[in-house]
């Protein structure tokens, strides 16, 4: 059977994901969740127009020619303004951010003035208009403000609540059971028995999945058995997408596709032109009627996780309604890389982005089962199977390991 592409089996899996359902959340709740629906605002910023200084509210034309003596009527304060209107000689103390009082159309700085009992002289001139902040100046009411699709920041939040928000439509976080396979595995920080190893891929997994902005769930280790993976699949019955970890390849112990397929599993493919990783299957499945993604991932754990980078990350993305582009960008080899045989390979590297154009250093060692390398890496270096030698100086698409 033919290897599929990375970029074919990309474009299946997210071809086949649609935007999860939105659900409110109150703003305290909002930062880091993604927008379901636009932002339009429900108010003009500011709702009137407002002093930007402390000062004196005066009417333009008694301001100039100076010295200019007014009658003060009365004070403006944040949330208590004047009622009056202003009239021909007068001026009104006004403080920041209180509403203009009417009558009034600018505010001289108290800097610039002298005040004695209920009279205030004007010693320069201030233009009409001036420090005040006109009503809408900031955004209007039915201005669109945030776009839907985005990961939500402190300042998208802020804008939010000033537009007139208490809470905000957000998508669904995407529920995400991990279950890790194999009899070997022991849980970390358990002592090892003869042949065993700690089952370190299922908290890496949960990193990636809460870093993407879904929700982990770890269902546990399941054995080598038909029986105890059946078992654990049925527990993520309630989950969006499955992602095992271990038993897919072809081996008499490699029980995970077909223990999905009898939970009535369909696999879009299996096998991939990727180093590391071509062990992966992505499908999917309706347990209850709810539609389940379904990804099996290597069980070795570089494999896993850089498996998790190229195929995992997109599809939350996808679920959450994001745009998902593949987010490689280009870097110069600072150290040439042999020839590449049938596989894409996705090398551990570290990146440089402080010059132009960025750099990037491909480590020597490259064996998958050194999770050290991975750990010390913050960029995967893509090269093309079948790529011939790549001289330093080349230039080569990279993928931040941003997980």
């Amino acid at each position: 059977m033919a290897l599929l592409p990375v970029s074919e089996a990309l474009k299946r899996i997210l071809d086949s994901a649609t935007t999860l359902p939105s659900e409110p959340v109150g703003l305290l709740q909002a930062r880091g969740r993604t927008l379901a629906q636009a932002v339009i605002s429900k108010v003009d910023n500011p709702p009137f127009d407002a002093s930007a200084m402390d000062g004196y509210a005066v009417r333009a034309e008694d301001v100039g020619t100076v010295p200019s003596t007014l009658t003060v009527i009365g004070e403006a304060g944040a949330g208590r303004p004047f009622s009056g209107t202003l009239g021909k000689g007068q001026a009104v103390r006004i403080f920041t951010g209180a509403r203009v009082p009417d009558g009034a159309d600018t505010i001289v700085i108290q800097e610039n003035v002298t005040a004695s009992g209920s009279a205030v002289t004007i010693l320069e001139t201030a233009a009409h208009g001036a420090n005040v902040r006109t009503r809408g100046q900031d955004f209007a009411q039915d201005e669109t403000l945030v776009a839907p699709g985005r990961l939500l920041t402190a300042r998208d939040v802020l804008i939010s609540a000033s537009c007139g928000y208490g809470e905000l439509p957000v998508v669904r976080k995407p529920v995400v059971a991990i279950l890790s396979t194999g009899d070997e595995l022991v849980a970390p920080g358990k002592p090892l028995g003869p042949g065993q190893i700690s089952g370190s891929n299922a908290y890496g997994l949960s990193g990636v999945v809460e870093a993407a902005g879904g929700e982990a769930r770890f269902l546990g280790i399941a054995r080598d058995s038909l029986a105890s993976l059946d078992e654990f699949i049925s527990a993520a019955n309630d989950a969006d997408v499955l992602v095992t970890s271990g038993g897919a390849s072809v081996g008499d112990h490699d029980l995970v596709r077909p223990a999905l397929e009898n939970a009535g599993a369909k696999l879009d493919f299996y096998k991939i032109a990727m180093r590391p990783g071509k062990p992966l299957f992505f499908g999917s499945r309706h347990p209850g009627g709810k539609l389940q993604y379904c990804l099996g991932l290597p069980g070795n754990p570089v494999s896993a996780m850089i498996c998790a980078r190229v195929f995992l990350v997109p599809l939350i993305g996808r679920l959450l309604g994001r745009e998902t582009p593949f987010e490689a960008l280009e870097a110069v080899l600072t150290d040439a890389i042999p020839a590449n045989g049938p596989r894409e390979h996705y090398m551990r590297g570290e990146l440089d982005i402080s010059t132009v154009p960025a750099r990037v250093t491909a480590f020597k060692k490259q064996d998958s089962g050194l999770v050290k390398f991975l750990q010390r890496a913050n960029c995967l270096v893509v090269v093309p199977a079948d790529a011939p030698v790549l001289d330093a100086g080349s230039t080569v698409r990279v993928l931040k390991l941003d997980i």
